[in-house]
């Protein structure tokens, strides 16, 4: 008897990496953008890169990159090619026509990974706005590839996928509609905020850089079984739970995770669940300090998501009373200092939990 795999094959993709900024760090570039490609099921064919003096305006990178990329394509065919740059539609035109298959840039992937992992039907509005967002600039270019290169796959699917095919009219009616509907859960949000106030129920945010563990974190420290997966962006939805403290009750949320050059659409279109972490009375900032980039110099590479989660942090608002958890401290050979506010923990052995919840204690009704 004949069997048969009904898994179905995964797309095939090659990552270009363009690099723009003095001091940028290739290997780290090529690390995220392949993590995230990995993160929707891809399979990635191969990486070029070519760091931009002369910018440009038709494709961004050179012309001769874009040749060796065509002779590359010629030999290893793939389904998706995908820039690690914030593309306008000619330029996604331009390259499309180039290399005579689909180019999404790295909003673009971001937004398919958002879109495969959201669940709720918040979630789901938020990623639905952020998409329509994107797309409303590069409609008929989307619209325009669907039609020469395949409608499905990365880039084209989740909650927004079959919107692309609405003239510019309807699909500024369905932002409008979709803002209407998040602002009423963001109502909701302050409802429920109020009532806590007005019960005296401190807040606390889980933040960090996606994939630090700020889900199993959580976990450990309600002791519940929220979802937790090891690859970027395994959850989006807001998670709320109770946390107790030696006789007193806080709420503790856990929030979407933070990347760099974090697409605007989506940092607009997910207002109401940083709003959690603006609103909050005190930040665990979860780190990841074992992150490995394919360059040796790991401690570059979690100091640089410390800074882009930072920064996310006091654009918003948010308040000043951070906690720096650094997780997965069980892995780690060597042992940094630490600073004041600063604690190693494991949310596998449970290493350094208990002191957490003493230093949360402190913070909040000292």
């Amino acid at each position: 008897m004949k069997t048969f795999s009904t898994e179905k094959p995964k797309e095939k993709a090659l990552l270009v990496v363009v690099l723009t900024k003095k001091g940028e760090s290739k290997n780290r570039k090529i690390d995220e953008i392949t993590r995230l490609a990995l993160s929707t099921d891809l399979q990635v064919e191969g990486v070029f890169s070519q760091t931009i003096k002369e910018f440009n305006r038709a494709t961004v990178i050179g012309k001769g990159k874009v040749e060796e990329i065509c002779q590359f394509l010629k030999q290893h065919p793939v389904d998706v090619v995908i820039v690690d740059y914030k593309l306008v539609s000619s330029q996604i035109k331009n390259l499309s026509d180039a290399f005579g298959t689909r180019v999404i840039d790295r909003v673009g992937l971001i937004l398919d990974i958002f879109a495969k992992g959201a669940k709720t039907n918040e979630a789901k509005l938020q990623v639905r706005l952020a998409q329509n967002l994107y797309n409303l600039p590069r409609l008929a270019q989307i619209t325009g590839t669907s039609g020469r290169y395949g409608g499905g796959g990365v880039g084209m699917r989740g909650p927004g996928e079959t919107k692309l095919e609405l003239d510019r009219r309807l699909l500024e009616k369905e932002i409008d509609s979709l803002k209407k509907q998040i602002a009423k859960i963001k109502e909701q949000r302050n409802v429920n905020r109020r009532e806590r106030e007005k019960n005296e129920i401190k807040r606390v945010a889980i933040v960090g850089y996606t994939n630090a563990g700020k889900s199993s974190l959580l976990n450990v420290l309600t002791k519940e079984n929220v979802f937790v997966k090891d690859e970027y962006f395994a959850t989006l939805d807001t998670t709320s739970r109770k946390l107790y403290l030696d006789g007193e009750t806080v709420m503790i949320t856990d929030t979407v995770g933070f990347i760099s050059e974090l697409p605007h659409e989506l940092v607009d279109a997910f207002a109401s669940t940083l709003e959690e972490a603006k609103d909050a009375d005190l930040i665990l900032h979860v780190v990841d300090p074992t992150a490995t980039s394919l360059t040796d110099d790991k401690e570059k590479y979690y100091i640089e998501s410390m800074r882009v989660t930072n920064k996310v942090l006091d654009d918003i608002g948010a308040t000043k009373n951070r906690i720096i958890v650094f997780n997965k401290c069980d892995l780690l050979e060597n042992r940094f200092k630490l600073d004041e506010n600063q604690i190693f923990v494991s949310t596998k052995t449970k290493e350094g939990i208990d002191e957490l919840k003493k230093i949360i204690r402190q913070n909040l009704f000292n």
